[in-house]
């Protein structure tokens, strides 16, 4: 058994990142727009524009979001890391992309590029309604002013919002739950637009799930999510389903509204659905990626299936294990993710257009467990499964 789970891990989730070294990068055509380049190597050496200015970069967010100016702040390590920019002192923790944005617009020294403090958009916290006010907004900015020579989009509103946009300027999306299901990318391989390029990592949620199946056999998981287009895809609602009907165990739906409200109202509204997931007695749970499940909610969430003794699976990571979710992966630290997204941005300033380079990116495969919730949902880890994990935690922290 321990040699079968510890390949299974292997074998489903891959060995390294897909991350190519920070030399250069050999261009793949997906068409024949793209096939001029196909043969070069693009440099992540720093350079100014070509009528020796700046590049001007302009940042846009999906709304308020823990994970968006954390990203944000590894894709600027990663662009320090290759050379491109240094900042005088240490960035802020804790705070909102915005005031990010405008910290890095004051601090961040460099010959080649320009953080533009007020090409900054939001279509407010998660407001649908201001979605297309933005659109129009960024459209406005780059035909009017022509000021914008690349774009860093972080979460699935803002993809999607890019895209529908052409994109007209080379954008990098970054810190979405899945960029296919979102329709942001046509493919794994092949974003569909030239100026576009966002990181994939292929069946990412159905290993999780399958993983998942394997530690505790369950009949039937329990999963929350807002019912929209953008929920499911939080959710990873088609890739839980696909591996159901693999699997054959059963799917307990609940519906947690996360858009167009408060983070407050949104927390209520998934603690609600995950009560409502305890009292009917679901085998086991998965904690998706939601607005209402959040640094400050996950602790009274995971208290829910202690009580009601339900194995629980956080598709965010080690970060839930930690406050009591019994099992994740532990995903690698973010600076690998933010060097991958800076590589690209320094690939498309030294002539790669962005659908020309590679969207891949696995994870290595790291276990996290919590034994503290395993002792008391009466849960006990097999010895194989001690064995293959890379994270175990005791008590919440």
């Amino acid at each position: 058994m321990i040699s079968r789970l510890i390949a299974y891990a292997i074998i489903t989730l891959g060995l390294c990142t897909t991350t190519l070294p920070a030399s250069a990068a050999k261009a793949t055509a997906p068409d024949a727009t793209a096939s001029e380049g196909a043969s070069q190597l693009f440099q992540t050496t720093p350079i100014k524009k070509a009528d020796g200015t700046r590049w001007r970069i302009a940042y846009v967010e999906s709304g308020e979001y823990a994970d968006y100016p954390a990203t944000l702040a590894a894709v600027i390590q990663g662009l320090q890391r290759l050379g491109w920019l240094t900042l005088d002192d240490d960035m802020p923790e804790g705070v909102s992309g915005h005031d990010l944005w405008i910290w890095l617009g004051r601090h961040t020294q460099s010959t080649y590029l320009e953080l533009v403090p007020d090409a900054w958009w939001q279509p407010g916290n998660f407001d649908a309604e201001q979605r297309a006010p933005m659109r129009e907004a960024i459209a406005a900015r780059i035909e009017q002013q022509h000021d914008i020579d690349l774009i860093i989009a972080m979460g699935t509103w803002a993809g999607q919002d890019l895209r529908a946009l052409g994109p007209p300027v080379p954008t990098i999306v970054g810190s979405t739950s899945d960029p296919l299901a979102a329709k942001i990318s046509d493919s794994a391989t092949d974003s569909g637009r030239d100026n576009l390029h966002t990181r994939i990592e292929p069946e990412r949620y159905q290993r999780q799930v399958r993983l998942f199946h394997e530690i505790v056999p369950f009949k039937e998981l329990g999963i929350v999510y807002e019912d929209s287009e953008a929920g499911r895809s939080y959710g990873a609602v088609a890739a839980v389903e696909q591996v159901g009907q693999e699997l054959g165990f059963k799917i307990r739906h609940c519906h947690a509204q996360s858009n167009s409200m408060t983070t407050e109202q949104a927390i209520d509204n998934a603690l609600q659905c995950y009560q409502q997931l305890a009292d009917q007695n679901v085998d086991a749970v998965y904690v998706t990626t939601h607005r209402g499940v959040t640094s400050t909610s996950i602790r009274a969430l995971a208290q829910i299936l202690e009580k009601a003794k339900i194995p629980s699976f956080s598709m965010a990571g080690s970060r839930d294990v930690k406050q009591g979710i019994l099992l994740s992966l532990a995903q690698a630290d973010l600076s690998y993710v933010g060097l991958f997204h800076a590589e690209t941005i320094a690939r498309v300033l030294n002539g790669a257009k962005p659908r020309q380079l590679s969207q891949l990116w696995v994870d290595p495969p790291k276990i996290a467990l919590n034994l503290g919730t395993a002792r008391i949902i009466g849960f006990d880890p097999p010895v194989d499964i001690l064995l293959a994990a890379d994270e175990v935690y005791e008590s919440r922290r």
